[in-house]
């Protein structure tokens, strides 16, 4: 269901008030005002003293922090996001218009290859960060509402979280992805007139099972940068990311258009640095630790969301639940959670455990062996993204032994059909 994609992705980077502390008690203002920044050492604090609610509360000021921050910096070295209306309100794009191509920021700073690492490592360890303080968050009873679509942050950096800088309406901006509308606007098919339909209440009502969730998803998002920072992807950087920051100072600015070799200066120049990123993505490792790190953040993906569920499963209340149990209500009807969907969705994740432990190999197109995962992370001195896809740089890590396919994943398959992404998604 369409609803669903939206509602995960609004709560990926919020939460809300708690009850039991100063910090907790004015939470949710603070999110709806972009303030929330404002209290990060007081919930620090409150933290320290055992306060749940505020380690919850100081787990998004990190989170948020940390997005805003890169969000931040790749507006401010003029990030590019052509005709992707979600993705460039991320880095702060056209905020005051309704164009979906809105240019990035027009004085951009320079950007060096050692700028970025910096600016994605920071991202990195906010992202830790948080994860420690929701981890303290996932412990003692308090209760949390909050609307996610009110939340309000400060994407392009002037300082202020404005109106228009709400994840309600980065989420309508998507369209058809998203039924659910903004906190001040009509239901999908309506308009503000008088007979109209009550806005849909987005509302949810966060707990210290939600805190282990977002823990969960501050791995999630740092185990993709975390992998490209274990590695030297400087001749990438300076062959083909002019085409992500056009006007940063990088080696191929002012050739983006060059002359017609096929069909037309524009294209042609494109089709060259798509075939330069292919060339480059030959990225040795620099960081073997850091690389064996990610395979450590994965398995602790799958941890969290076991201990996510344990927590869950002893709930009694039913006050609408981010992730519901079978005992409870789902905020999305047609998604219902069952202890059969329960049972599949442990199974899954014995089979993600099974593989980053190297007892369930990864299929390989070109081999009858399969691909230890674990080898890979835990010895590779070099990835090279070509020569994997077709088998040479593959042959240190094959072995034999069981390989993932469709039976793997059976129980998935047959509970969640085609909405397993979104289940995916939506349990982490």
């Amino acid at each position: 269901m369409r609803g669903l994609t939206a509602v995960a992705t609004a709560t990926l980077m919020l939460s809300g008030a708690a009850m039991a502390s100063d910090v907790g008690d004015e939470l949710a203002q603070r999110l709806y005002d972009g303030t929330l920044v404002e209290t990060r050492e007081a919930a620090i604090n409150r933290c320290a003293e055992l306060n749940s609610d505020a380690c919850f509360a100081a787990g998004l000021a990190e989170l948020i922090g940390g997005v805003e921050a890169l969000s931040q910096a790749l507006y401010r070295h003029g990030a590019t996001t052509p005709g992707t209306p979600a993705a460039a309100m991320l880095l702060g794009m056209g905020l005051d218009g309704d164009s979906t191509t809105a240019p990035a920021n027009p004085d951009p700073e320079p950007l060096s290859y050692e700028q970025l690492r910096t600016i994605l490592g920071d991202y990195v360890t906010a992202m830790d960060s948080a994860h420690g303080y929701f981890q303290k968050g996932g412990i003692g009873p308090y209760v949390i509402t909050i609307d996610p679509l009110r939340v309000r942050i400060d994407l392009d950096g002037d300082g202020t979280a404005r109106e228009g800088e709400t994840l309600g309406t980065m989420i309508g901006s998507v369209g058809e992805m998203a039924d659910i509308p903004a906190p001040d606007s009509p239901p999908p098919g309506k308009s503000k007139t008088k007979g109209a339909a009550p806005a849909v209440d987005t509302s949810i009502g966060f707990d210290s099972s939600d805190a282990v969730w977002f823990a969960g998803y501050t791995q999630v998002a740092a185990a993709p940068v975390d992998l490209l920072l274990a590695h030297d992807f400087s001749e990438f950087f300076s062959a083909y990311m002019h085409r992500v920051f056009p006007k940063a100072g990088l080696p191929m600015q002012d050739y983006s258009k060059g002359s017609t070799l096929f069909m037309d200066p524009d294209s042609d120049a494109f089709i060259a640095d798509i075939v330069a990123a292919f060339h480059t993505a030959d990225f040795p490792v620099t960081d073997s630790e850091r690389l064996a790190g990610v395979l450590e953040r994965l398995k602790s993906i799958v941890a969290l969301s076991r201990k996510n569920w344990e927590l869950i499963l002893t709930e009694t209340d039913d006050n609408r639940e981010l992730v519901p149990g079978p005992h409870q209500t789902s905020l999305v009807p047609e998604m219902p959670v069952t202890s059969e969907t329960l049972e599949a969705w442990m199974a899954t994740l014995a089979t993600v455990d099974q593989i980053l432990n190297g007892e369930l190999l990864v299929p390989h197109w070109r081999f009858k062996q399969g691909f230890d995962l674990k080898a890979y992370f835990e010895t590779a001195t070099e990835t090279d993204l070509v020569m994997l896809l077709t088998g040479q740089d593959a042959l240190p890590y094959l072995k034999a032994g069981p390989i993932a396919d469709a039976q793997s994943f059976a129980e998935a398959n047959r509970v969640f059909g085609t909405d397993w992404i979104n289940y995916a998604f939506w349990f982490n």
